[in-house]
């Protein structure tokens, strides 16, 4: 649960306010697919928990050639999720400084900034990043808390807080769309199965925990969004860089949406050092797993893969750039390339688990939904696709190391 609640709660009411019920009914379709997703992910792993995680088992199970391609997607979608983090923080920080936000550069350049300080933060090594996010993870809950109890309040009392507030109908045509959006959201559930070798019962726990946790973290989303948009008219969250501040702005007032703001820069910012420590670790574990060039597993006398680091980081830098656009979808842009990555991952897993005979019929199923929602996530998709074809190169010379090592 604590891998899936990040950023996209805090941006999403303002993502999804534009479409209304359209946005409200895409749950009812993200969470019943991300449980089957899920349900795939922990079956695999808890089929091999000698493994060391879904990855490892995608590569092993489809070769060495779609196993890269599909581990380097996952890496994009480390990118691109880490761009979304930074650009969710900037914005609440935005609260107290307008400036920072002011423009899609000033919130580009911004974020950029954001994510080198966090990287050089993890470059001291795993374990100052792990302080740092052990302190920030309960504040992920708190603002998410106060929305539901504003909305108990307005229960409570009586109040229509949907009165005033009239949600445009239902649009078929762009449900596809929207539900790749909202995907983000649930995107982290495979973290649950990255240490199957030390759970207990794994074939039991694992599967439990991953599945409880994606149920009630979609629950809480769901119920967050629903009284956001009920609440507030959708130009004003659309327009807002910070929807939740807003809403807890108009019914506590401003001193209580600056402490809430406060509480969601320093729960994105945590979740970001987690991010940016994955950037690392992922291609790590994927050059020792044979995937990719040995110097991609290169570590400093403090086990930090520096190199690798400081190219993820460069490549969000440069992904964050080369999308600013003049319409002020940045962030849109970068929702739908974190979700294309991520449902190319979850589809590898679903082929992985037909190959191998786990869940065979839940794998179908998950392939059915991966392909819909990708197909929903438009030019983000078509563009991992161009990233993932410049890991092709990595692959022959890695093939060609090998074949040079044998002889």
């Amino acid at each position: 649960m604590g891998g899936m609640i990040g950023s996209g709660i805090f941006v999403m009411p303002g993502q999804l306010a534009p479409f209304g019920w359209t946005g409200l009914a895409a749950w009812a379709v993200v969470i019943p697919g991300v449980l089957v997703l899920a349900g795939v992910v922990a079956q695999l792993i808890a089929a091999r928990p000698d493994a060391t995680g879904a990855g490892a088992i995608v590569g092993d199970a489809l070769g060495p050639l779609p196993g890269l391609l599909i581990n380097w997607s996952y890496w994009v979608s480390i990118w691109s999720a880490n761009a979304v983090l930074a650009q969710t923080a900037i914005r609440y920080m935005a609260v107290f400084e307008p400036a920072l936000a002011s423009s899609e550069w000033a919130l580009a350049l911004w974020s950029i900034a954001l994510i080198w300080a966090m990287t050089l933060l993890n470059l001291r090594g795993p374990q100052a990043a792990g302080r740092f996010q052990l302190l920030t993870m309960v504040l992920r809950i708190l603002p998410l808390l106060a929305v539901m109890i504003i909305g108990a309040q307005l229960a409570a009392a009586g109040a229509e807080p949907g009165a005033a507030v009239t949600l445009k109908p239902f649009d078929g045509s762009s449900f596809t769309m929207v539900m790749a959006i909202a995907f983000y959201t649930m995107v982290g559930f495979e973290t649950a199965g990255v240490a199957a070798e030390r759970v207990r019962d794994p074939a039991r726990n694992i599967g439990r925990a991953t599945l409880i946790g994606v149920a009630l973290t979609g629950l809480l989303y769901v119920v967050v969004c629903a009284i956001i948009l009920s609440a507030i008219p959708g130009d004003a969250l659309a327009a807002s860089p910070a929807p939740i501040a807003l809403f807890v702005d108009r019914y506590w007032g401003a001193a209580a949406a600056q402490l809430l703001a406060a509480f969601a820069i320093i729960a994105v910012v945590g979740c970001l050092n987690c991010w940016v420590l994955m950037q690392g670790e992922h291609p790590l574990s994927m050059a020792r797993a044979g995937l990719l060039p040995r110097w991609f597993a290169a570590t400093n006398a403090r086990d930090v893969p520096v190199g690798v680091v400081l190219l993820a980081t460069l490549c969000t830098s440069l992904l964050l750039l080369s999308s600013v656009s003049s319409d002020g979808g940045l962030l849109t842009f970068m929702l739908n390339l974190t979700s294309a990555a991520s449902l190319i991952f979850y589809l590898g897993c679903c082929l992985a688990a037909l190959r191998l005979g786990v869940g065979r019929a839940l794998a179908l199923v998950g392939i059915g939904f991966a392909l819909w929602a990708l197909y929903g996530s438009g030019s983000g998709a078509l563009l991992n696709f161009a990233l993932m074809a410049a890991a092709l190169p990595l692959y022959w010379w890695t093939r060609r190391a090998v074949s040079i090592r044998r002889h």
